[in-house]
């Protein structure tokens, strides 16, 4: 019977071929890879390369992925080798049926409604109306080959035409929906997911297209919006361009994980053919794993801003209980302000190569990640620090490797604590306390709103995310507000209670809940409108008054492109915060005013 590809792909990355291969063959390491001697003919010097998920042999040209190999040293056909494999990986061999056999057509015909979808986004891109995107890329840098290789196109104004068009082809309207192509908006009209966007292909490990992102032109919002969920596409487990850096990587490239589309094309365009990107989420634990499957030590690249460093901050906090001895990380530090993208424009390939040669191995660069800018003054914090480097080192499974973290974090600690107030980074000017001590209870009553009313974080989101809260208490439960929100979890404030509890954030979130002070706007009791109104009053405050009124320009152009009843609130409650900011009137908190 046919198999799911989903399947297979599954149990493929369940059997890494180092371990099934090293029960019958001695190997050594060479490089990331691995080698010994050919199990299918016999010779004295290794010519049998293991890599995470093949093997090949340069002298009898034996070659293949783990059922290949199954199939080669222990006989027996196809299946055998599957239902084998199965069975060690705790995996179900899917019965045969006739709802499994209608996914099958079902996913086979989702990849084909893709492609043609694809076919008609690069031809656009090609005609008088995407002469504008076609200019874009080509003034970003991008050569004719590589718009070419990354399947680059222009989805057009919308409107129904690229349902028009492939209905040429037999694909219907609803077979677009189920491609995450176009959506059902109300009393079931359908309408294009993506207009007026530079179109980029997302693809699977096997290079078959599964999804796409858009980039508007403009300075619009959402700059970027990648397609939803569908039975081919998951956000968290799919990585920009993993199927072109899989082939670099077996070529030698390093492997590098950076932030954006953009980033990544720039990248291959400048020899850099590991390069891949998450798709619009911080970095997840299916994509950690998708990532060692390629290589046992990728290199995260991250923009050289505030947000970089949280993303690399969150990137480590999820691969620390995921380490071992065999797979671990590294990290790219690049100047302030430039991503990949801006720095090979303006310095070119050998800027990035010396970035590329500096990068830290995750033990060295998760101090620097945990303390931040400086070491912290006074016992009472530097031993919360030391407890907060100790906590890190234990979320390593491998004790054996969890002791050398461990050590060899303290020992930087104690380095750096011998004097009392020696800096890993030069002193600057900090506000007076009362201005930190006012930031900080904002912060809390803004976290406090979200966690007693979570039917909002879906429409304060983004605007959390974009907030520069105090390190600490407020930068851990925001964290975890995010990456819950993002999971798609039931929105519950118990729930959400519980999770921080069970992310380690149960004393911060303690902070944040505590009564003394909380206005009523803040409350369980609150009613969903006082407690919106509350949310954006204060994040007028903590943003500023400049990045605010950047934020309302942004979501101005978002809504004259979209005429969006979303982009539209946002804009108005963006107004009223930055009105509120300007007349003052927001200066007593809420629930403070007569």
């Amino acid at each position: 019977m046919a198999l799911p590809p989903s399947f297979l792909d599954e149990l493929r990355a369940r059997t890494p071929m180092p371990g099934l291969v090293g029960r019958r063959v001695k190997l050594t390491r060479s490089g990331r890879n691995w080698k010994g001697l050919c199990p299918f003919h016999g010779e004295k010097s290794p010519s049998f390369y293991v890599y995470d998920d093949s093997f090949h042999c340069f002298g009898c040209g034996a070659h293949g992925d783990a059922f290949a190999y199954v199939m080669r040293a222990e006989g027996g056909g196809f299946m055998d080798a599957v239902e084998r494999l199965a069975a060690e990986a705790g995996m179900d061999v899917p019965k045969p049926s006739p709802e499994a056999a209608a996914r099958d057509r079902r996913a086979r015909d989702l990849h084909d409604v893709l492609q043609a979808a694809e076919a008609s986004y690069v031809r656009r891109l090609h005609t008088p109306e995407g002469a504008e995107a076609l200019a874009y890329l080509r003034k970003r840098g991008l050569s004719d080959e590589t718009i070419a290789k990354f399947g680059i196109g222009w989805s057009g104004a919308g409107r129904g035409v690229l349902a028009a068009e492939l209905r040429e082809f037999g694909i219907q309207p609803a077979q677009l929906v189920e491609a995450g192509l176009m959506q059902e908006r109300d009393e079931g009209r359908l309408v294009d997911l993506f207009f007026n966007r530079v179109m980029f292909p997302i693809r699977d490990r096997r290079g078959r297209s599964v999804s796409f992102g858009g980039r508007i032109l403009g300075d619009g919002q959402p700059k970027y919006v990648n397609g939803p969920e569908t039975a081919l596409f998951s956000k968290r487990r799919n990585l920009y361009a993993l199927d072109l850096a899989r082939e670099g990587v077996f070529r030698g490239a390093r492997l590098i994980v950076t932030e954006g589309y953009m980033d990544v094309i720039a990248l291959h365009q400048a020899g850099f053919m590991g390069a891949v990107a998450p798709l619009g989420t911080a970095l997840t634990e299916d994509q950690l794993k998708a990532l060692w499957q390629v290589s046992p030590e990728p290199v995260l690249c991250f923009d050289g801003d505030a947000a970089g460093v949280r993303a690399a901050a969150r990137a480590a906090e999820v691969a620390l209980p995921l380490l071992s001895p065999e797979h671990t990380l590294h990290f790219v530090t690049l100047p302030s302000g430039e991503d990949p993208d801006t720095l090979i424009r303006k310095s070119g390939p050998r800027a990035f190569q010396a970035a590329l040669d500096a990068a830290q191995p995750l033990s060295e660069a998760l101090f620097t990640l945990i303390v931040g800018a400086k070491v912290p003054e006074g016992p009472e914090a530097r031993a919360a620090l030391r407890n907060r480097l100790g906590a890190a080192a234990q979320a390593i499974p491998d004790k054996a490797l969890a002791a050398e973290f461990r050590r060899s974090l303290l020992d930087r600690f104690f380095s750096l604590t011998k004097r009392p107030g020696l800096r890993t980074a030069p002193r600057h000017p900090r506000p007076a306390p009362d201005a930190e001590a006012v930031k900080a209870e904002r912060a809390r009553i803004l976290l406090a709103i979200c966690i007693h009313h979570p039917d909002l974080l879906h429409d304060v989101e983004e605007p959390l995310s974009l907030l520069e809260l105090p390190p600490g208490p407020a930068q851990q439960v925001r964290d975890v507000l995010l990456a819950w929100v993002q999971e798609g979890e039931r929105l519950d404030s118990g729930d959400l209670i519980a999770q921080l509890g069970q992310s380690g954030a149960a004393s911060a979130s303690q902070w944040v809940l505590r009564a003394a002070g909380l206005p009523m706007e803040a409350r369980p009791e609150a009613q969903p409108k006082e407690a919106l109104d509350a949310f954006w009053q204060i994040f007028g405050f903590l943003r500023g008054e400049a990045e605010l009124a950047e934020d309302a320009r942004a979501a101005q152009s978002a809504f004259a492109a979209t005429n969006d009843p979303g982009a539209q609130t946002r804009l108005i409650r963006l107004r009223e915060a930055l009105e509120a900011l300007r007349r003052g009137e927001a200066e007593a908190e809420p629930g403070e005013a007569g």
